[in-house]
């Protein structure tokens, strides 16, 4: 005797969707629905991506994963480098504001106002202090990473671990002399081998991290509106 009920529902929902004039789309060929996020583990993460070069988009890329991360229950944490503020730039930047109101995901901030090496009135001996601070605060969470086994509580504090750790910026803070290229391959070394690993900045190739990346991708500039005067736009830069 069959059973006339397998897997006709997740067809006829298809066809159904189709007719329409939804785009089928993959996952069965269902329109996606947003579900609730609950606590979950991923299956496949481990690997070191790097994000650098001289266009926009190198945050962009990383927020936008960790922001699908968390949507799928993972625990993610954004730990920025380098960007303390501007005049040009208001206090609070729209991807905190994101980040506090989605579940699985934190921030924290670890620059110093101001950009290092530039005449804005910033101490430059301070922004190589934050920047010391901000890598002691990277091992904290790697190491905390490896005590990490499946789900985590969504609403549980970093130090708990995570299963994704983007360190915003923290390429910059090598490229600019703050942190030595030694010390972010130690602490590429010392990862768990579960935990996903994001690093971004700087318009130099990290050659040093080559053969420790999984994933590398230069987002290269053509043209951008800074170039013509153009200040930071609320809502696209931060």
């Amino acid at each position: 005797m069959t059973d006339d009920t397998t897997d006709t529902t997740d067809e006829s929902t298809a066809t159904d969707e189709a007719d329409d004039g939804h785009a089928r789309t993959p996952g069965k060929g269902r329109t996606p629905t947003a579900r609730a996020i609950e606590p979950a583990a991923p299956d496949e993460f481990g690997c070191v991506q790097v994000w650098w070069g001289d266009g926009k988009g190198k945050t962009t890329a990383a927020l936008g994963m960790a922001f699908r991360a968390a949507g799928h229950g993972y625990r993610v944490h954004v730990l920025q480098f380098m960007k303390g503020g501007a005049a040009s730039v208001e206090d609070v930047r729209g991807e905190y504001n994101a980040i506090d109101a989605l579940p699985g995901i934190t921030y924290e901030n670890s620059g110093h106002y101001g950009w290092h090496a530039l005449r804005d009135g910033s101490d430059d001996d301070e922004h190589a202090a934050r920047a010391s601070g901000g890598l002691r605060r990277a091992r904290e969470l790697v190491d905390a990473a490896r005590r990490v086994d499946g789900a985590l509580p969504l609403d549980g504090p970093p130090e708990d671990g995570v299963h994704m750790l983007v360190l915003d910026e923290i390429l910059y803070a090598v490229s600019q002399g703050l942190l030595d290229e030694s010390d972010v391959i130690e602490l590429v070394e010392s990862k768990p081998a579960d935990l996903e690993l994001v690093l971004t900045g700087s318009h130099e190739r990290p050659a040093y991290l080559s053969e420790y990346a999984d994933l590398v991708t230069e987002v290269r500039k053509e043209k951008h509106p800074m170039d013509a005067g153009q200040r930071a736009r609320k809502g696209t830069e931060y």
